[in-house]
């Protein structure tokens, strides 16, 4: 009889090394996607005896324990981006409870209970570490037997994650909200159990490019992004898709995050001839752009995608600086700033489910789902949809159950989220907005100057990932 390896044996023979092999690689914030590991590719897997759950026959049939191992930052700059990926997934939770959410974004084990199932949530603060994730990570599978992980924020820790834990000890991954097209594109970090329900910065790109180049009249584009993972990705892949829509590129240039200097970089674009920008940035840098932007004398128009209220809220009171308030919205029009895509926000969907998911995450947490909440609350909601459909709380049957899954329920509606069997990860449609003024509706649970406005364009789920076939698709499952 062969040995069995479990995951607790593997992950001690590669822990070490795994560390080793990438530190410095992803830096502390993320940084690249697409490293290999000294820990070697080939996938060690744990038969499913030794993962906890208890298997009933039928669907809907599973009762016991699911343990998922929470992987966000919850504490520093960046904690809101955590804390919003964890109120998105305990709202998914709740909603098919047929309850509130209830789960805090805070270390600990919280549990949630939907059925015959309880949901036991090991909640882990990787601080948007790479490195801490990891750790955390190979924690969570040997030490605490976790049957899944759901996270992380940071593209480079959840490529970190993927390559080194989930992909070595055969531990299903959802992945969220993390960004990075090439964590479910290139084949070092995407797997047979590696999923992802959150939108990425191909669907963003793909979204966008497609506005642009078909619903304006935009034909030269300057590309900005900044120097990691995200900020290429978002590049590279409006880069392709306006070139295949026929809209010349004219330029690009990737600089630091938070890179000040960009009074000469807006000329270089305007004397290039540039029509539009494209910024592939997050808020560590946006502001610097925008000051310079709105200081200057610009002929070309700013678009991307919308980002969080933290991105909002700086980018809204440099407008205000500018324009004077209140704001309004005739002081932003023919400003040259949108439209923009957005993967979710609170009022680009009008369905029972999203209106459900609004009033019950203000109750909650005082605040209006985010970016990022759609994609996680969707993660939660596959999970549950899988153990009901299998009727089992193993990991192993969970993740069989999502591979090729229409998600049911949605804040983007009903059956809005599949996901796809050649890299697991979900397509789902996209809206394109313009910035507007927050409205007084909302100014107490949206603490920004600007919101987007209602859909000016829908792009659907077949038209905003990158295809099996495509440029960038590196992930054959």
């Amino acid at each position: 009889m062969s040995e069995r390896i479990t995951r607790r044996r593997a992950l001690a023979a590669l822990g070490a090394s795994g560390i080793a092999g990438l530190a410095g690689c992803a830096g502390g914030n993320g940084g690249t996607g697409g490293e290999e590991t000294t820990a070697g590719d080939g996938e060690m897997t744990t038969e499913s005896g030794d993962m906890e759950g208890t298997t009933a026959g039928g669907s809907g049939g599973a009762s016991g324990t699911v343990k998922i191992g929470v992987l966000q930052p919850v504490s520093g700059d960046l904690q809101y981006y955590g804390q919003q990926a964890i109120w998105g997934f305990s709202s998914g939770m709740a909603y098919k409870a047929g309850g509130s959410p209830q789960v805090a974004a805070e270390t600990g084990t919280q549990t949630v209970s939907v059925g015959d199932v309880d949901y036991e949530l090991l909640v882990r603060d990787t601080q948007f570490s790479a490195d801490t994730a990891q750790s955390l990570a190979t924690n969570l599978v040997t030490d605490e037997d976790v049957d899944l992980l759901f996270g992380c924020t940071s593209s480079g820790a959840a490529t970190r994650v993927s390559q080194t834990v989930a992909k070595q000890a055969g531990v299903p991954l959802i992945i969220g909200p993390a960004a990075s097209a090439a964590v479910t594109s290139e084949s070092e970090s995407c797997g047979e159990n590696v999923f992802r329900t959150s939108e990425n910065t191909a669907m963003d790109a793909r979204s966008g490019g497609k506005y642009v180049a078909q619903e304006s009249d935009v034909s030269r584009v300057y590309l900005f992004g900044a120097d990691y993972s995200f900020g290429r990705a978002v590049v590279n892949n409006y880069e392709e898709v306006l070139t295949n829509e026929g809209v010349e590129i004219v330029g690009k240039r990737f600089v630091p995050r938070g890179y000040s200097e960009w009074e000469g970089l807006l000329d270089n674009a305007e004397e290039a001839g540039a029509e539009g920008i494209v910024g592939g940035f997050t808020v560590a840098t946006l502001p610097n752009l925008f000051t310079s932007y709105l200081n200057g004398d610009y002929s070309y128009t700013i678009f991307g995608g919308l980002a969080t209220e933290i991105t909002n809220n700086v980018v809204g009171s440099l407008l205000q600086n500018q324009l004077g308030t209140p704001l309004t919205q005739e002081k932003l029009d023919g400003l040259g700033v949108g439209p923009f895509t957005t993967r979710y926000h609170w009022n680009q969907y009008d369905n029972e489910i999203n209106s459900t998911f609004v009033e019950e995450y203000v109750n909650a947490y005082g605040k209006v789902p985010d970016l990022f909440t759609s994609g996680t609350f969707t993660a939660a909601s596959a999970i549950v949809q899988a153990v009901e459909e299998s009727g089992s709380t193993a990991g192993s049957d969970i993740a069989s159950a999502m591979r090729g899954m229409t998600v049911a329920d949605s804040p983007k509606g009903t059956d809005a989220y599949t996901f796809q069997e050649y890299n697991n990860q979900a397509r789902s449609e996209m809206t394109v907005a313009n910035v507007v003024p927050t409205a007084d509706e909302w100014s107490d649970s949206w603490g920004a100057p600007i919101q987007p406005s209602e859909p000016v364009a829908r792009i659907s789920a077949d038209e905003t990932t990158i295809p099996s076939d495509g440029d960038g698709m590196n992930c054959s499952l």
